[in-house]
């Protein structure tokens, strides 16, 4: 079995895992942005710049971005669905925009208004606007298995989008189980028939716990050659235009898992469980996260 010596992994509590819950205070997510810099991690998705009235909890994302220069060791990205979001990120200081494409076009509808073929013709408008200002850019392909609206999502779909997005010159892709569906035989499928298009383009995935099998998908994407992951501290998150969809990969779960695959990763897991004890009480319910419950299995 080939694995990688080393996986990133971008955690996304701070938009993903709050995006379906109730606005908590800024000084709450800064809490928990602090504890998510005590665990090592190189890379966090701060916010999205996208509308108020559809995601109310993300409103203060420019607020949130103006406190970002506290911690200069991070590479922080915000997700943007459309061209203006693109704008009001950069103008917000963000260097890293993640531009989400749904393959399905319901859920595309649903999430930006817009059929997948438009939002797959605006990539070139993000990207222009990201390169003009030294920004990287990351196109990530929603519903990449299926829709909770279309069912499942023609492999071919994913692949035009993909297709689309290296032709135009994007810094990095990345695929999404956004109602978390995926299971690993369909992850190594899907992941073989992409990464030849991919060029030299990194590829990450996203995957949802939502049906208990996301951490064998990251594990199958992981096989298939993928080094870049998505996780949520303490399992926080889902999409709020995707009915069911609850429930990121919990980053300490991920950690847990890679690690005693001997897998090298840039997250201390116990400041992961840490981090995770204080989303947990930000957001005032209880999380998924099976290590948040169990511990680790070496004792300190």
């Amino acid at each position: 079995m080939n694995l990688p010596a080393h996986v990133d992994i971008r955690e996304v509590c701070l938009r993903d895992g709050l995006q379906i819950e109730d606005p908590i205070p800024l000084a709450a997510k800064l809490e928990i942005l602090e504890a998510i810099v005590a665990t090592g991690v190189k890379e966090i998705e701060a916010t999205a710049f996208v509308s108020p009235s559809k995601v109310p909890a993300l409103a203060d994302a420019a607020e949130l971005a103006a406190e970002l220069h506290r911690f200069p060791a991070v590479e922080f990205s915000a997700l943007v669905a459309s061209p203006n979001g693109a704008k009001r990120a950069i103008a917000a200081g963000l260097n890293s925009i993640e531009y989400v494409v749904s393959a399905a076009d319901s859920h595309s509808r649903a999430n930006v208004g817009r059929s997948t073929a438009e939002t797959t013709v605006a990539i070139a408008d993000v990207t222009r606007i990201a390169h003009d200002s030294d920004a990287s850019i990351e196109v990530i392909v929603a519903t990449a298995w299926d829709c909770p609206f279309d069912g499942p999502t023609p492999q071919h779909r994913v692949l035009d989008i993909v297709s689309a997005a290296v032709d135009l010159g994007v810094d990095r892709i990345a695929v999404a189980d956004t109602i978390g569906t995926a299971t690993p035989k369909r992850v190594t499928e899907l992941v073989a028939a992409v990464t030849p298009l991919l060029g030299a383009t990194p590829l990450g995935a996203h995957f949802h716990n939502t049906r208990g099998c996301g951490l064998a998908s990251a594990y199958a994407a992981v096989q298939a050659g993928v080094t870049r992951l998505d996780a949520s501290v303490g399992g926080l998150g889902g999409c709020p235009f995707a009915p069911g969809a609850s429930g990121n990969i919990a980053t300490e779960d991920l950690v847990y898992l890679l690690r005693d695959c001997g897998i090298g990763v840039d997250v201390d897991l116990t400041a992961a469980i840490d981090a995770a004890r204080v989303a947990q009480r930000a957001v005032g319910h209880n999380l998924p996260s099976a290590l948040l419950r169990a511990g680790d299995r070496i004792l300190n």
